[in-house]
């Protein structure tokens, strides 16, 4: 094992420089295998069904049998030209290369077989990884467009070192049917150049410049013209570049360059942006053999749940957004999260919350061969405010009402429990708002809404709707009286009492002046019921209580009264 120091970081490079080949081949075998049973299953003697219009060549359907046989290329197109984007082995030895046209390409290896490139299926490709590379540590980060960058200071013991880790990591990797180049170095960019040309090396603290100085300038991933120019000058290897003084190197290629080369060199580091952000604890079980039963998932999950109240415990703290993450010994990663209303501090809530969010999963925890690895975490948490809880019943009916929510939540959804919160406007429809219960259930018990006047029929409907339905007015008293029937629905309603109008204007801050202006009317008809319809817009000037056809403005009914 290489010595690591305790100042400095250690940074994992991995480099899968055919991913976009390794992940249609794996997928062309996948469907070969699935065809061949169910060939072996089928007694019709019918062929499987082909895959139709995926690639150049035949696409997936053409190398079901060929893709070990030929070799394969994925191709993009570029600047108007199809050139070749990735290419596996075999291409290789038969001459070809990336950005070779297509028609040179099929001159030089008439049986090629070649896959049109999707980028957005390989970024899932590697995101996929990178999910899968979190079983080894939380700090993950992309290396576009086929790197990754593993933080893994201080947890290479818990495998045995750096050099078993990286043998752990590439070997996973290479058995899946993936090329992997990988490195650690003290520096991110000195990992990633090494494993452009001596993947499998381990570089001490301290031994980044002696590590890297053979290595050409290509290895540095610069732009083309800058290594072209260093090629001119006659500086064909890093070690080359490193004996020019940092100020002629930044006067003809720029200060980008001379950070890059310096931070190759280990005089410096460049942060990592990992994908996702550290939780605040976690806890965590490994397996030595699979587990697949619900019972013993269940069981385990309870026994971090108290491992990680225990660990919040020290500090005072409670979790408000829970993770359990469930990573599958074929690389697949599941991951579930519940949030909660108030910081959690006891594993059995913790447990029953998981317990209810797995029950209600529409697609249930696949363990397929089995899980070797659950990880429990908290991403949030708060410092836990101890209140008085004998004498004040106010708090318990709290915590229960709390309680219920992150249950109800865990089931269906945190979005889907709401709290109404007032808003200072007078637009009907915005002044409440509708708010996850679990992060404003305070906010919406100390809320403030407007009084009732004692004796006074309601000024708003007890029903109403998303958005105004509208009705037909045949004639109305204008300039702003209200109409003598409407229909709604298909159903003519004649009006027997009246009140109003209410006058509502639009914010002019927010419509520039151009909304229409409202007048509601509160309406009963011959039949009892009771409607909130409004007209918008205003009639021109016009007679005073002269019954007209309305023309340019539009009547809507907005709530229902009890």
């Amino acid at each position: 094992m290489s010595a690591c120091s305790e100042n400095r970081r250690r940074i994992l490079s991995l480099w899968l420089p055919r991913l976009p080949i390794d992940r249609i081949k794996r997928r062309c075998k996948a469907l070969s295998d699935a065809a061949r049973e169910q060939n072996s299953n089928d007694t019709t003697g019918r062929l499987p069904l082909p895959l139709a219009g995926e690639g150049w060549g035949g696409g997936l359907a053409g190398s079901l049998t060929l893709e070990v046989k030929h070799p394969s290329i994925v191709v993009a197109k570029q600047h108007n030209a199809i050139l070749i984007h990735s290419l596996d082995e075999a291409a290789v030895r038969a001459g070809l290369s990336i950005g070779l046209p297509l028609a040179n390409a099929r001159a030089i290896c008439p049986e090629l077989t070649v896959f049109d490139a999707d980028e957005v299926a390989d970024r899932k490709t590697l995101d996929d990884i990178a999910d899968w590379c979190d079983r080894f540590t939380p700090l993950v980060a992309l290396d576009p467009p086929y790197g990754l960058f593993l933080d893994i200071t201080g947890c290479t013991h818990l495998f045995g070192g750096e050099r078993a880790l990286l043998q752990i990591v590439s070997g996973a990797l290479s058995r899946r049917g993936f090329a992997v180049s990988a490195a650690i170095a003290s520096t991110s960019i000195c990992a990633r150049t090494l494993t452009r040309h001596a993947s499998g090396k381990i570089v001490a603290d301290g031994e980044e410049a002696e590590a890297v100085a053979p290595l050409p300038i290509s290895a540095l991933g610069a732009s083309d013209a800058i290594t072209a120019g260093l090629r001119r000058a006659g500086l064909k290897t890093i070690g080359d570049v490193a004996l020019r003084a940092p100020h002629e190197i930044t006067a003809r290629f720029g200060a980008s360059f001379t950070t890059l080369l310096a931070h190759a060199l280990g005089q410096g580091d460049a942060p990592i942006s990992p994908r996702k952000p550290l939780p605040d604890y976690i806890v965590e079980k490994r397996f030595p053999d699979p587990v697949t039963t619900d019972t013993v998932i269940a069981m385990n999950l309870s026994a971090l749940a108290a491992m990680l109240v225990t660990a919040m415990d020290r500090q005072g703290k409670g979790a408000r957004r829970l993770d359990a993450s469930f990573f599958r010994t074929d690389g697949a990663v599941r991951t579930i999260s519940v949030d909660t209303g108030r910081p959690v501090t006891k594993p059995e809530v913790i447990d029953r919350l998981f317990r209810e969010r797995l029950d209600a999963l529409n697609d249930p925890l696949d363990p397929g061969f089995g899980f070797d690895l659950i990880r429990l975490s908290a991403s949030r948490t708060e410092i836990v405010v101890q209140q008085q809880r004998d004498l004040d019943a106010n708090v318990h009916d709290n915590d229960e009402l709390s309680a219920l929510i992150d249950r109800i939540a865990a089931r269906i959804g945190g979005k889907r429990v709401v709290v109404h919160l007032p808003q200072d406007t007078h637009i009907p429809e915005s002044a409440v708002l509708a708010v996850a219960a679990q992060h404003h259930l305070a906010a919406a018990a100390q809320a403030a809404w407007p009084e009732r006047i004692e004796s006074e029929p309601p000024l708003r409907p007890l029903r109403l709707f998303d958005k105004p339905e509208p009705i037909k007015v045949p004639f109305a008293t204008v300039p702003d009286g209200p109409p003598h029937q409407f229909t709604w629905r298909r159903v003519t309603h004649t009006v027997a009492r009246v009140e109003g109008p209410e006058r509502i204007a639009m914010e002019w801050w927010k419509q520039n002046g151009d909304g229409p202006t409202r007048d509601y009317f509160r309406i009963e008809d011959e039949a009892g019921l009771r409607f909130w319809i409004f007209r918008d817009g205003l009639y021109e000037s016009e007679p005073a209580d002269a019954e007209v056809e309305p023309g340019s403005v539009r009547w809507f009914v907005h709530g229902l009264f009890a």
